[in-house]
């Protein structure tokens, strides 16, 4: 089993930045790759980012590509998100997901395990 929990998301004019952070425990951190997606209300929940269990490797939504960034540090079992130029688009709950896997996964249904998630809000 593994347990996330995010934090960092809030209230943010268009322009600003955030930085979500996913703490993760359980297992061994080292042998997971991570993603955060987002669910807006009324759509369904969609894919923002990955991370390979190294942090080699990276994938980013076509929406969010070149504004976010997402790595991790293995040391503190913790990925993160660095959010920037938001937009009231982004507007959603972010959640993590971790999967014991060696690849870049980017689908949702591939991920076993989930955080609560975090509210993040941007006004225009």
């Amino acid at each position: 089993q593994v347990q996330l929990v995010e934090s960092g998301g809030g209230l943010v004019q268009a322009g600003g930045s955030l930085r979500l952070s996913c703490a993760a425990s359980g297992r061994t951190f080292s042998n997971y790759a991570m993603g955060w997606f987002r669910q807006a209300p009324g759509k369904e929940r969609e894919f923002v980012a990955a991370i390979s269990w190294s942090g080699g490797s990276t994938a980013y939504a076509d929406s969010v590509k070149g504004r976010f960034t997402m790595s991790r540090d293995n040391a503190k079992n913790t990925v993160y998100l660095q959010m920037n130029s938001l937009k009231p688009d982004d507007t959603a709950v972010y959640y993590c997901a971790a999967e014991s896997s060696p690849q870049l996964l980017t689908k949702g249904y591939e991920y076993d395990y989930w955080g609560q998630g975090t509210q993040v809000t941007v006004s225009s």
